[in-house]
């Protein structure tokens, strides 16, 4: 019997807004991301990048972002459960002649749509074919009040851990298909995407000599082995020191 699908469905990707997708491609392809084949279901010039376990929604239009995206088959006939769970949505597009999506955002401005299939076709990449940032760990988000965080993504399909104070206080919260953790907007107040490699340090230095210019860490946190890195996207790219 197949395990009940999460009421948001399986993480796609993380979709973020740009004016110039090429110099992002470029960019992100420095960092030894692959570009995957896209389909024609979005109207907008659309591009994706991935490193094996994170997909990385290139957009250029005028939608809240960045979003966290995902894809639950039959989205439209999932409308009432998201409102019995109390999901207000900002946008609910269904029908028989269109591509099926609903979008909304947590309490904390959080944006977040779910498609009915996916927009992209898998890429052919070996799970040891690591990124330069590291390996992929989770998304980062702020929320001022964990407990209310954990309130609403629970019922979504994810399950709260211990609250944790190292590198950072923050509320790690997991599922099938991608973990996020909630940090304190003090801490930094935008999403962020993890990265985490034992050897961060050199990984860094490699970074720097390629030319990556290195932005101020989140609150609190040490230089030593650590770094944020910034996409021409705006996207935030925590590099941590831990295990791979």
């Amino acid at each position: 019997m197949a395990a009940l699908l999460p009421l948001v469905g399986r993480f796609h990707e993380f979709s973020v807004v740009t004016q110039d997708i090429r110099a992002c491609i470029e960019f992100y392809e420095r960092l030894g991301f692959t570009q995957a084949a896209t389909s024609d279901a979005v109207s907008h010039p659309y591009a994706v990048l991935s490193d094996g376990r994170l997909h990385l929604g290139l957009h250029q239009c005028s939608e809240p972002t960045p979003a966290l995206t995902f894809v639950r088959p039959g989205v439209g006939a999932s409308v009432p459960a998201f409102a019995a769970a109390g999901i207000e949505l900002t946008r609910c597009l269904t029908g028989e002649d269109v591509f099926n999506e609903i979008a909304f955002s947590d309490p904390f401005g959080q944006a977040v749509t779910v498609l009915e299939a996916r927009t992209y076709s898998p890429i052919a990449r070996a799970a040891a074919d690591v990124s330069l940032l590291g390996e992929f760990a989770e998304v980062s988000l702020p929320a001022a009040d964990f407990r209310v965080a954990q309130a609403f993504w629970e019922p979504l399909g994810f399950v709260a851990a211990d609250e944790e104070q190292e590198p950072y206080a923050h509320l790690p919260l997991t599922s099938d298909t991608l973990d996020v953790t909630f940090h304190h907007p003090r801490t930094f107040d935008r999403p962020m995407l993890v990265f985490r490699s034992a050897a961060m340090a050199a990984r860094i230095e490699r970074l720097r000599e390629l030319g990556g210019q290195m932005s101020p860490l989140p609150r609190g946190l040490h230089a030593d082995g650590n770094a944020l890195l910034e996409g021409p996207d705006g996207t935030a790219l925590l590099l941590l020191q831990g295990e791979d």
